[in-house]
């Protein structure tokens, strides 16, 4: 009788493990898949924010914004009064930057890559409508 209590025992340790490792592994497979998400949304900002760099933009309006077949998200190019521009790509949570400015009636951007953290002093000049 103690050897099947003892067999018992053990079957219902070793469920119980199991049950713990499956949960543990449900969680990680689910963190897994948020990361890979937000990579693929990081991908997809920083290409749609180089495909706004060789965009023909116009010089007006002050805000426009333009959107890519085949991408989650949208680049929108904004200009402010003292000349400068600012590019704007967002893919879901992810969001890049790229300055710019206004030149003999034509737009230049700034050489020195992206920025995954707003370039300008007041926070609301950085939101993508």
């Amino acid at each position: 009788m103690s050897s099947l209590m003892l067999v018992l025992l053990m079957l219902i340790l070793g469920s119980l493990m199991l049950q713990g490792i499956s949960i543990q592994h449900q969680a990680r497979l689910s963190q897994a898949s948020l990361e890979k998400q937000a990579i693929q949304d990081s991908m997809e900002a920083e290409s749609l924010l180089e495909w706004g760099r060789v965009f023909a933009w116009p010089l007006s309006p002050v805000l426009q914004c333009q959107t890519l077949p085949g991408f989650a998200g949208r680049v929108c190019l904004r200009f402010f009064a003292d000349g400068t521009a600012l590019l704007i790509a967002r893919c879901r949570e992810q969001i890049r930057w790229q300055t710019a400015s206004v030149n003999d009636n034509s737009l230049h951007v700034d050489r020195n890559g992206w920025s995954d953290f707003c370039p300008r002093k007041e926070a609301s000049q950085c939101q993508n409508p």
